[in-house]
Parts: structure tokens; C-alpha cells; sequence
């Protein structure tokens, strides 16, 4: 952990908001870049954050009846190119291996240089999405209708060669969850598209704290080779938007590509429904710049890989030791709630130094404790969300974590909430659409024509786009923005990530 100082003071988000996300990502320890041009490397705490996203995601798909697997990172060039609205639309992020060995450079002594007798006979693309390699796996696995539903998660890592990469935004690899799902009939792929959205509309609400929009994306912004895509979208702090994730209808378009077919109960042939969904570590991300202050990372209790941190206050043996029990046996009592708990016992560093280092890295609760607050049968306790400080007594301790570990969560999210909600302006004209997407930011809801050049028109204009079409938008008649012409239902622009 670097030494805090001033040196190190964080960047206040009014001055240079992307500076003061990417020292909040360092400084709180979460990551770092790698001597791989755009790519991170994740560092323990940074994990442990994702590990409880991980593990809370991991259950929901189990309890809707999905299972986990792995496939190849590796994807033929051939098998890439069967979907072709898929391979063009990842075609320009795609990293390819074309050689399979390296040998001593003659020329240069020490020095090594691919083996030109080692190219590979079929160039192999390094998976940005899995479709392609899991839907040649499905053809193998589905002969009947009684082996559909197919229902498989992967976690793993997925490569997107982005020119201009940032910590957990944009990286050129990144972790994540992809979903891949096989259906018999078109209104159970539209069901599971939906019941997904759900998942992680629950998750991103109910643990990171954050409010999203669920919606639709338009033609346009949806993935390479879907039908259809259902998107969440959430508010940052700079009044920006970013996709928390997405689910796909993908029609019969892969099963076609790689020729999946289904005998029905009737004995006909039939081609399969699919969807395809995930989220990523950019979800972490987003936890930053929702909740985040200029003094570090805010993290929400159900997330935080500790909730509590108990910080000794001492001087001398005798203190330290009295001190120690009653924090161990503290630490003990909370622990046995099942709440995350760490006690800084560390002793060459001051107590002044650990509460800034955890005030950085956004643990929720920190309970500090000392010799009058032994004699006094106290302990003052600060919550990282507002900063502020009570003096609780000892006895009261675990209810008292309980109850405000409970308070924090929801506070954040009615936070986040009420600056999502003040920052989502209706707008009739373009001209004011213009100067609030400039001045103000955040969501505009406004109508719009339904075409992609009147999309591309606005986007050119502000650089803001079309986010989604909401799933709850109240249906009105009403007048394009920019064009003037007829239009049913406003839809949320932002400028995004």
C-alpha cells in the first residue's frame, strides 16, 4: 500500500474527474497497468471486490438454472467468420495468433524471433466473445428436442484489442461472465433474454447500490448479431452513462451460421433459439465512479471484501495488550454474524495512517478502540459513506454493525438514486437538448424518429447517443427532437463510456 500523504491527496472529482477516478483505482490499491499495452493487472483487494461480484452472480444464475462450463480461449478464423454480423462487428478488436513457436535469432544473440516454419495452418483468433466456439460445441450436444434447454454460464477472460483502454473501463483484456443458452422455441430465448435483464438489474441495484434503466438497445447500438438487445444502464457521477450489462436475443442467427437443428416431438427438423449474456469487471468501474468521494473509494457493505476494520489505539505493551483482547475478542462477535471483519493490528504503522488508508480503500464501518474507551465501556465508530462518527456502547456493538452496515447500503443507493433522478431532463427541442447534454449532462429523454440517420445526426452533433428504448417508457405522442417528425415513446440519450 503506497504511504499516504499529501503527495498522494486525490484529485477532487471537479478538477479532473478522470484523473480522480484513475488515482482512486491505484491509490486504493485495486489495480494497476501491466507491460502489456492496455492491458491490468488486477491486485488482491481489486479481486476480492470482484470475487463477491463473482460469487453473488454465480448463485443467482445456479438458482435460475444455469450451469457453468469452460471453453477454448482459442477460436478458428473459420468458425469466427460463420456468423458474419458477429465476426464484422468484432473483426477490428480481434487479436490473432498465426505462429505456434519462437526460435534463437541467428542475428542477434540472446534475442528470439517466431519460426516462420511454425505458422499455424488456420489462424486462431483470441476470443472477444464465445458464440462462435460454443455454438460449433452445440451442434454436437443437440440432436433432440429433449436436450433443450441448453443453459451454460463461463467465466472467463476475453480479449478486445481497444486502442484507448482504462482501469476496469476499457481494457484490451478483461474478466467476465458470458452466458450462452439454447432454446427450442422463440418465446422461451425471448423469456430467458428478460429473465437475465432481471438478474442483473436485482444484483446491480440490491449489491452494488446502483440504480439502472432497463431497456432496450436500438439497432444501431445492439450486438454484433442479435435480434435484439436488453440493456441496464446506470448513472455516473460526471453525469455520463454506462452499460452495467446486457442480454441478447439472437434469434436463430448462430444456429443457422453453424446449422443447430432440433428434431420436434412431431419428428420435424427445426432450428434452435438463442441468447447470449454478460457483465464484466467494468462493473467495478462503475461501483467507483457511483459511490466514490475526493477521499477515496466508497464501496457498499454487501460488496466490501471487509465491512468492518477495528483500529487499535495504544501506547506500550501493558495498553496494547488490554487493547487486544477486547478488539480480538470484538473482531470474534462480529465475525460469528457473519459480517467481514478486519482487525489492523499492525503495529508500525499509526493509527492515523490506518484510518486514511481504509477511509481510501471505502471500508464501510471503522471501529477504533483504546483505553478510555475500555474504561469507559465505549467505542467510536465512523462510517466511511457520510464520515461521520458516533460513541456506541461496547455491549451494543453488533446490532449497532448490523443496523448501519443495513443503513449504508440503502443510503447509497437513494444517493446514487436522487442524483440520477436530478440529472434525467425531458427536453422537447434541440437546441436545449444541446446545451443540457453540454452543460448539465446526464439522461435526456426525448423523442425521436426511430431512424439510424437521425440517431447518427445527434450523435455527430453532441456525441451523445441513443442509450436505450425503456422497458417502463410511458408510450406518448409526440415530436422527434432533431427532426420534428412523428414519434411514440421518448428514449434516454447520454453521453457514455
Amino acid at each position: 500500500m503506497p504511504k499516504l500523504s499529501m503527495a498522494n491527496k486525490i484529485t477532487t472529482r471537479d478538477t479532473d474527474y478522470s484523473k480522480w477516478y484513475n488515482e482512486i483505482v491505484v491509490k486504493a490499491d485495486l489495480a494497476e497497468n501491466s507491460a502489456v499495452r492496455g492491458c491490468m493487472i488486477i491486485k488482491p483487494y481489486g479481486y476480492a471486490i470482484w470475487e463477491k461480484m463473482q460469487a453473488e452472480l454465480d448463485r443467482m444464475f445456479k438458482e435460475t438454472g444455469h450451469e457453468n462450463a469452460y471453453f477454448p480461449l482459442f477460436v478458428p478464423k473459420s468458425l469466427f467468420e460463420a456468423e458474419e454480423k458477429n465476426a464484422k462487428g468484432f473483426a477490428k478488436e480481434c487479436a490473432v495468433v498465426t505462429h505456434y513457436r519462437l526460435k534463437n535469432d541467428e542475428n542477434a544473440p540472446g534475442k528470439l524471433m517466431v519460426d516462420p516454419d511454425a505458422k499455424l495452418e488456420e489462424e486462431l483468433v483470441v476470443r472477444p466473445t464465445s458464440e462462435a466456439v460454443i455454438w460449433n460445441a452445440y451442434k454436437n450436444w443437440i440432436q433432440s428436442y429433449r436436450d433443450l434447454p441448453i443453459l451454460i454460464n463461463q467465466w472467463a477472460n476475453v480479449v478486445r484489442w481497444e486502442m484507448r483502454t482504462r482501469l476496469f473501463l476499457r481494457t484490451a483484456e478483461f474478466l467476465w461472465q458470458e452466458g450462452h443458452t439454447a432454446h427450442a422455441t422463440k418465446t422461451e430465448a425471448i423469456e430467458e433474454t428478460k429473465l437475465m435483464n432481471q438478474v442483473y438489474t436485482d444484483f446491480v441495484q440490491n449489491h452494488m447500490a446502483i440504480p439502472v434503466i432497463q431497456g432496450i438497445k436500438t439497432e444501431s447500438e445492439r450486438f454484433a448479431g442479435a435480434e435484439e438487445t436488453y440493456c441496464i444502464e446506470a448513472l455516473m457521477q460526471d453525469g455520463k452513462a454506462l452499460q452495467a450489462g446486457t442480454s441478447h436475443f439472437l434469434g436463430q442467427n448462430f444456429a443457422k451460421a453453424f446449422d443447430v437443428k432440433y428434431a420436434t416431438a412431431e419428428g420435424d427438423l427445426e432450428y434452435v433459439w438463442a441468447t447470449s449474456w454478460g457483465v464484466s469487471t467494468r462493473l467495478i468501474g462503475a461501483l467507483i465512479m457511483t459511490h466514490s468521494d475526493d477521499n477515496g473509494l466508497v464501496l457498499p457493505p454487501k460488496l466490501a471484501p471487509n465491512q468492518v476494520v477495528i483500529v487499535p489505539i495504544y501506547k506500550g505493551e501493558d495498553q496494547q495488550k488490554k487493547v487486544v483482547e477486547v478488539a480480538e475478542q470484538i473482531k470474534l462477535e462480529l465475525s460469528n454474524r457473519n459480517i467481514r471483519v478486519k482487525f489492523d493490528n499492525r503495529d508500525n504503522f499509526k493509527p492515523g495512517y490506518k484510518f486514511n488508508e481504509h477511509e481510501l480503500k471505502g471500508v464501510p464501518l471503522r471501529i477504533a478502540i483504546g483505553p478510555k474507551d475500555i474504561e469507559s465501556g465505549t467505542l467510536e465508530v465512523a462510517r466511511r459513506d457520510t464520515l461521520s462518527k458516533s460513541t456506541i456502547l461496547r455491549e451494543e456493538v453488533v446490532d449497532y454493525v448490523l443496523d448501519k452496515l443495513d443503513q449504508i447500503q440503502k443510503n447509497l443507493y437513494e444517493k446514487a438514486k436522487d442524483f440520477r433522478d436530478s440529472h434525467t431532463t425531458e427536453v422537447n427541442d434541440f437546441e436545449s437538448f444541446k446545451k443540457i447534454i453540454e452543460v448539465k449532462g446526464g439522461f435526456i429523454s426525448a423523442h425521436w424518429d426511430g431512424t439510424i440517420e437521425t440517431e447518427d445526426a445527434i450523435k455527430k452533433s453532441t456525441k451523445a447517443t441513443i442509450r436505450c428504448i425503456p422497458l417502463k417508457g410511458i408510450k406518448e405522442n409526440g415530436k422527434c427532437v432533431y427532426t420534428g417528425k412523428p414519434s411514440t415513446q421518448r428514449v434516454l440519450f447520454a453521453k457514455a463510456y
